[in-house]
């Protein structure tokens, strides 16, 4: 009979075969990286890692995040050897139409995994924000360490590195000091193109040391190494951890261990039948799990599930002697809860003078924290700028783990992927803020946020040319065209405070990433009867004014909305019948029944026209081909935004003038 240690290592060469064989099955794959993390990955997940496959939401496990996402069959092969589900045919169906292992793992799609990942380093900087909600969690109901000492585990490699997103995250992760994540680095020293030496030369580890991590250095591929490694970094009090693991990368394949070529394809039929000999299986078997190994991850298994059974019966004993407050706070924040009236609640902190819609939004967020206390996040160094600060709420860190602001610092792509790890956290509707132009460097999060479906929200000021002065760098032209263009984001640019109210009742009610976007200058509040009777941010677009028997109909957004109200006055004593619509958000009109649609921009009137001081791009859906979309398609210059108003016709007159000409 085997010795456990036997055992052990048999089940380790299980999950590197595991994973070869549905590569090769696929016939396409990533099978190196699995091979060489199998010994950390399976020690990790056997004998640290706290969950539960019956639960798997379970409240008190821990987080383990595969950030180098192409190595997706590893986490499979883990599933399906600790009960979650997967089975050896949902294995054979590895990277297939249907399958439940795709190619790279989703969250949502595959029982057990906590984040998507793929793009290189998001993973990793995710992790960073599970990190933090669960440290804010903690704090926020005053929970103890016997209980809430979850960690985050993550497994990055090389490509995770030297991604800047990494190094924005993880210097984040430091100065915070986030005990409660453990990275282990995948030190394989292989790229795509080779050897990482033609482009990776520093010193990762006094890198991350600089960071005020702190840094172990293991073979890792020698399991008493890993053991000691993670014992340390479990106790580890004061800063995260990494373990930087030295493998090699497709361990195991006699004749390709260590070469890029075992990266990025299957192993050939020849080696990986020759790395089944090398370790101890039937060459001619495939997707094996000996009876000895089934065993032993039974056995852990079963152990997993009394320890969430133990916690459980503490957790409720813990609940038991929370007092009322706490115990209201706790469940709002794993509900994420929102008053149902909260459209009623935030109309009444609108002020009431012309206000920039950046300003009317801090304002109409801090109304809205004080209502939903999940709601937490921060901005890229700009919160004097974008107005969003909770006021009263506390800055995350070490001195107050329960604050709701978060400094994320000059790191926009960081910050984006940070929120991403929040919301996946299960107690944060997390917002990120800066100006709208720099969410060029958050596009990558953002997409991710819509491919997962997060609850949160992006606060994005300084929404047009009108930001003025700082010229075409700081003005952005095309953002909103490519925010439009993310499935499953939705998009909104408020035309006066009231909208903004709106905006943000619609953001918190939301089951996925909402877009706020606000102006630097002043608007003027649209007019009561329109705010009371006729806004309705939420269907997208409504009717601010209209004659009967009108010919033309003005589409506006954002502050243009008032453009248009002033061009419509001039038309009108031209004689001409105008119909002004402020359309807020594309995606909620497009969302609207046939009935609805026609109702705002009836068929019969065929002279439409689109006004936004940005891109024209996609308008024509709304105006038609025979529209006119009045907008800027270049880039803007440094000058006072009334001046750029005058030079690019976004004054009333110029509107109404090109609306004239349009219709003669």
């Amino acid at each position: 009979m085997a010795c456990k240690c036997e055992v052990f290592k048999k089940a380790i060469n299980t999950v590197r075969l595991l994973s070869a064989d549905g590569v090769s099955k696929a016939n396409s794959g990533h099978p190196g990286m699995p091979m060489g993390c199998a010994d950390y990955a399976f020690t990790l997940w056997s004998e640290f890692l706290r969950f539960n496959p019956d639960d798997p939401q379970w409240v008190g496990r821990d987080r383990f995040v595969l950030s180098a996402g192409h190595g997706s069959m590893l986490i499979y092969s883990l599933l399906h050897l600790f009960d979650f589900g997967l089975t050896i045919d949902d294995l054979k169906t590895f990277r297939q139409w249907g399958s439940k292992c795709p190619g790279h793992p989703e969250y949502g799609h595959t029982k057990g995994v906590e984040v998507t990942t793929g793009p290189l380093a998001s993973g990793l900087a995710s992790a960073v924000g599970m990190a933090i909600g669960m440290k804010q969690f903690k704090a926020a109901i005053g929970g103890c360490d016997c209980l809430f000492d979850q960690k985050v585990y993550v497994i990055s490699g090389d490509g995770c590195i030297m991604e800047g997103t990494s190094h924005e995250a993880c210097a984040l992760a430091g100065h915070l000091k986030l005990d409660n994540l453990i990275l282990f680095y995948d030190d394989n020293g292989i790229s795509i193109e080779g050897s990482t030496k033609i482009a990776l030369t520093e010193d990762v580890g006094a890198r991350f040391a600089a960071y005020g991590w702190n840094v172990i250095k293991i073979d890792g591929q020698c399991v008493k190494q890993i053991r000691a490694a993670i014992e340390m970094a479990r106790v580890t009090k004061g800063k995260p951890t990494v373990i930087i693991g030295k493998t090699k990368i497709g361990k195991g394949a006699p004749n390709m261990e260590g070469s890029e070529a075992t990266h990025g394809a299957p192993l050939p039929k020849e080696e990986l039948a020759a790395a089944k000999v090398n370790l101890g299986f039937n060459p001619e078997e495939s997707f094996v799990v000996p009876a000895d190994v089934r065993a032993l991850c039974e056995e852990k298994v079963a152990a997993k599930k009394a320890c969430a059974a133990e916690w459980n019966e503490k957790f409720e004993g813990f609940k038991a002697k929370m007092d009322a407050d706490k115990k209201v706070l706790m469940n709002a924040l794993m509900t994420k809860a929102v008053p149902a009236n909260i459209l009623d609640e935030l109309l009444k902190a609108v002020p009431e003078k012309a206000t920039a819609t950046r300003a009317s939004g801090g304002t109409i967020m801090n109304a809205a924290a004080k209502l939903v206390p999940s709601l937490t996040g921060g901005s890229a160094d700009l919160n004097p700028s974008t107005k969003t600060y909770l006021k009263g709420m506390g800055d995350f860190g070490p001195e107050d783990w329960a604050g709701r602001n978060i400094h994320f610092g000059v790191r926009e792509l960081g910050m984006g992927m940070i929120a991403n790890g929040l919301a996946l956290a299960g107690y944060a509707i997390p917002f990120s803020s800066t100006f709208m132009v720099f969410s060029d460097y958050m596009k990558p999060a953002m997409r991710l946020a819509a491919i997962q479906k997060l609850h949160e929200v992006y606060v994005f000021t300084h929404d047009s040319i009108f930001v003025g002065e700082d010229g075409p760098t700081h003005q952005p032209i095309e953002q909103l065209a490519m925010f439009r263009t993310i499935p499953g984001l939705t998009v909104i640019r408020p035309a006066d405070a009231n909208e903004v109210a709106h905006a943000w009742a619609y953001a918190l009610k939301a089951d996925h990433p909402v877009v706020l976007c606000l102006t630097r200058q002043n608007l003027a509040n649209l007019p009561a009867d329109v705010v009371a009777n006729r806004m309705d941010v939420a269907k997208g677009a409504y009717i601010v004014t209209c004659e009967e028997g009108f010919e033309v109909t003005l589409i506006a957004s954002g502050s243009e909305v008032n453009t248009a109200l002033g061009a419509c006055e001039i038309l009108r004593k031209q004689g001409k019948k105008v119909r002004v619509v402020s359309m807020p958000s594309w995606d909620l009109f497009d969302a609207q029944s046939d009935e609805y649609k026609e109702k705002i921009l009836p068929k019969s009137c065929t002279k439409r026209v689109s006004i936004e001081a940005g891109s024209t791009f996609g308008w024509s859906k709304y105006v038609g081909t025979d529209g006119l979309s009045i907008g800027i398609d270049h880039f803007g210059a440094s000058a006072p935004a009334e001046k750029l108003a005058e030079e690019y016709g976004f004054t009333a007159e110029g509107v109404a003038a090109h609306v004239a000409a349009y219709l003669k």
